[in-house]
């Protein structure tokens, strides 16, 4: 199926049609590394999320489709088409969605200005909340030293990822069958790897420094996969993770506050239902 199918509305799957969005409305959500085109990606569960709820604004905050791994192998199931074909019926049910590219999906970039199916592709833009604040919103690779000065490395590091990720679906498989729960290996490199959390955190001072720069109160990226919200030398940063491991969006509600949302991992939930009833025990439910 060619990308601009996916953006015309062509290949839609009945079976995802919601049955009504009884949750209150969000004032915006922000999503970003959703990786849609790679087996990491956790398609249904975002597909849950946002049937579950609606916005008036939905920021698309870069890496929503992975050119890099689709150029190497295409690999694009029902799932991942499901998740498209439903934001663009939210632009058809009057939400504003907001696509800003990022290095997975630079090939988006040469389209800034347009709209795919009512989606507006920008290069970055400018969220004011409900209480006034004024958030830059960008994916954040343009302050990544690695994507602007050696991407060949960055291609080497996605290629380990990619493989890391690999390793822990046969890895959770294992720890499934001996009743363990679901245990991100890639996520414990990241955060014990001493490299890793300097960049991080020089990554976040970056963008932060750069809003404060432009005189905004805050920015929301992505791009690190680490779901974030706090304030850097005044600045407001907002980092609404990834739909890989983390399975986090940042949203707003309608009088502008800002939350982090950990959306419940499929692959968790099945786990704990098949251990919430022991041999011998029976299940209540907490009043």
């Amino acid at each position: 199926m060619r990308t601009a199918d996916l953006f015309e509305g062509r290949g839609e799957s009945a079976a995802t049609e919601p049955h009504g969005e009884s949750a209150a409305r969000l004032r915006s959500i922000f999503i970003s590394d959703v990786h849609l085109g790679t087996q990491g990606c956790q398609a249904k569960a975002l597909l849950s999320f946002l049937k579950s709820n609606p916005s008036d604004h939905l920021y698309l905050v870069g890496d929503i489709i992975d050119g890099w791994q689709l150029r190497r192998r295409w690999y694009w199931p029902q799932e991942h088409n499901d998740v498209v074909q439903k934001i663009l019926r939210r632009v058809r049910k009057g939400c504003r969605v907001i696509f800003v590219p990022g290095n997975h999906d630079e090939f988006v970039r040469h389209f800034v200005d347009h709209h795919f199916g009512g989606v507006e592709v920008v290069t970055e833009a400018i969220h004011t909340t409900a209480d006034g604040k004024r958030l830059w919103v960008v994916h954040g690779d343009l302050y990544d030293g690695v994507i602007q000065y050696a991407k060949w490395l960055a291609y080497l590091g996605d290629t380990l990822y990619e493989f890391t990720l690999r390793l822990n679906r046969h890895l959770n498989s294992l720890r499934a069958r001996l009743g363990l729960p679901y245990w991100s290996l890639s996520q414990y490199l990241k955060h014990r790897v001493k490299g890793a959390v300097n960049f991080i955190s020089s990554f976040e001072s970056a963008v932060a420094a750069e809003a404060r720069k432009r005189g905004l109160d805050g920015v929301v990226c992505g791009h690190i996969h680490r779901a974030e919200m706090r304030v850097i030398n005044g600045t407001l940063y907002c980092n609404d993770g990834d739909w890989v491991e983390s399975l986090t969006a940042l949203v707003e509600h309608q009088d502008g506050r800002l939350e982090i949302v950990h959306w419940p991992d499929e692959r968790v939930l099945a786990q704990d239902a098949k251990s919430a009833v022991l041999p011998g025990k029976t299940a209540t439910a907490e009043p």
